[in-house]
């Protein structure tokens, strides 16, 4: 096993673990961003409100996959949804996880 495999293997496998959970994916970009393109099926809900979206994805009782532009956003709304009690993750940018789907 490579340092690589090591590294992004994981995340492949809790990818494929949420997808197979029934996982939603959440964009967290900007409307505009996410109009011009983005994961068929995925939520829009921008970094900026997804704090105030907290008690209706709970609900959901699903796994979350959280994408933007580079994974940054992202990373900060699944650091967001788990410190709310919800199995969340970060998938990256949403051009590299929709190949990963």
């Amino acid at each position: 096993m490579g340092l690589l495999d090591f590294l992004f293997g994981s995340k492949t496998k809790k990818l494929k673990d949420f997808q197979s959970r029934g996982a939603i994916i959440i964009d967290v970009r900007t409307k505009g961003e996410y109009d011009s393109g983005a994961i068929p099926g995925s939520e829009n809900i921008p970094l900026q409100v997804i704090a105030t979206k907290v008690k209706g994805i709970k609900k959901l009782d699903k796994p979350v996959i959280t994408c933007c532009a580079s994974g940054v956003r992202s990373g900060s709304a699944a650091a967001i949804l788990r410190s709310n009690g919800i199995e969340a993750m970060n998938g990256g940018g949403w051009f590299s996880l929709s190949k990963k789907l």
